[in-house]
Formats: structure tokens, sequence, C-alpha cells
């Protein structure tokens, strides 16, 4: 298992057993949205800020390759749907572990939504995976959702809970979910997951002290981290507000310390 150790640590941070996530698969799912029609200059600007990783779909790899500036990791992401789809929450498998190694990623990614008539394909699908990145040594981040027909609320601690030890015990190295909302609730999913946790940003949020106490509530909590999108790339600074959650994650600063490397 030493290339996968070798390649967790270019995504997770050495020292600090955290790690900064800058998701960017979101074309496949909404289209060219703003943050992310140049991904050259999106990969940029947050491996300029500190990220440690960034996600991408197979086809964007090419147009994210950089001549300079710092490293980054590359998770190349499995799974898509559009928001165009009558089942726009049934995500299908579009690459494979091998063809992710030849792109020269460093982990994969899945998404995995719970609680809907397509569940069990995506959990087959989800096995499937996880068996080929075991075989080659490549780590997987699942994205783990409950969404779905079943589902009232999909940032209940309980259901949030559940999908996080599911994508623990399928074989996922980190597993991403949505905040509960609360630092105790939050202690729940972690405490209830025996692999690393990171938070998801989901929609884009007018505030950055809203994200930024989300963001320590998760660390308070025992998270791991974060895989955060267009909070990131639609943020009217990027490079400051990944440079921002670094001070928080990687150097146990404060909302306030992290805020003026926001206003600096």
């Amino acid at each position: 298992m030493i290339g996968k150790q070798i390649r967790l640590e270019r995504i997770i941070n050495r020292n600090t057993r955290r790690t900064i996530i800058v998701p960017m698969d979101h074309g496949i799912t909404v289209g060219p949205i703003d943050g992310i029609k140049d991904m050259k200059d999106a990969v940029n600007k947050v491996a300029k800020g500190g990220a440690n990783a960034v996600i991408e779909h197979k086809g964007a790899v090419e147009d994210g390759l950089r001549g300079e500036g710092p490293d980054i990791g590359l998770i190349v992401h499995l799974s898509a749907s559009t928001s165009m789809s009558v089942y726009p929450n049934a995500k299908t498998i579009v690459c494979s572990v091998e063809e992710a190694i030849r792109l020269g990623a460093d982990a994969v990614s899945v998404h995995v939504n719970l609680g809907n008539g397509e569940e069990k394909n995506m959990l087959k699908d989800f096995g499937k995976i996880t068996y080929e990145a075991r075989s080659w040594g490549m780590p997987v981040v699942a994205m783990m959702y409950p969404r779905g027909e079943k589902i009232k609320d999909e940032y209940d601690p309980e259901v949030v809970k559940h999908a996080a030890r599911v994508g623990a015990e399928m074989g996922a190295d980190i597993v991403k979910v949505s905040y509960t909302g609360s630092t105790e609730s939050f202690r729940e999913v972690v405490e209830g997951c025996f692999v690393p946790v990171v938070i998801a940003g989901g929609a884009k949020m007018d505030s950055d002290r809203d994200i930024l106490e989300m963001v320590k509530g998760s660390l308070d909590a025992g998270g791991s981290g974060v895989s955060i999108g267009r909070n990131v790339f639609q943020h009217r600074s990027p490079e400051k507000i990944v440079r921002a959650f670094a001070a928080l994650i990687h150097e146990n600063s404060s909302v306030e310390e992290a805020m003026e490397i926001i206003n600096s």
C-alpha cells in the first residue's frame, strides 16, 4: 500500500493530516459557470492560495495544466449527471481508475446519493471503483449525500452520519459530507466515521464570516478539512479565501485571524 500512502501525501498535508480540496467538477452538472470557465486560471488561483488538491473531470485535466506556480494534487472525478436530467440525483460512472492513473491523478472521487431509486446502482458502482482503486493503490474520495425521495432533510445529522459511515465501510479513504449546522451535531458524524471527514461548501454563500465559522465548527468537531468549490472559485479573491482556509485548517488560527487575511 506504499503507492496509496505516497499519493495521499500529495492531497493531504502530511504534518496536519488535514486537507483543502477545491472541486471544479461543476461543468458537467451545471455548465461553464463563473469561476471555472478558464480552468488553468482557476487552478492557478487556488494553488497560489495553498490548496492541497483540485477535483476535475477527465476532459478538463489538460485544460487545467499549468506551466508555473506551486504544485497541487489532482483528483479525477469518476461520477457524472447533469441538471438537465430527469434523474439528476442518479450519478453514472464516466471514467475508470486506470484512465485516471494515465491522466496523472493522485486520487479519484465518486459521488453517491443515498435515499433515492438509483441508490443500489450507485452503491454497486462505488464497490467496483473501490476494488479497482485498492488494486492500483489509488486513494478514493467519496462524496456522500442523502438526496432523494426518502430524504426529508439532507442536513439532518442522523442521515449525514449514516451517509459518512456508508462511505467509510465501502472503502473510501476520505469522505465528503455536508456540514450539519453545529459543532456538536457534526461531532457525531466524525465519531461515527473511521476515515477522515471533510465538509462540502454547498451553494454560494454571501458572507465570508459564515463560511469561515462553518469550517472552524467542523474542525472543532474533529473534521479533517474542506472540499469546497463555488465558495472558493466564485469568491472575489479565490487565493485569499484559500489562504484563510489554510490558516484555520493547517495553522489552527481563529476566525478573526482568517478574516484579516481576506480583508487585507
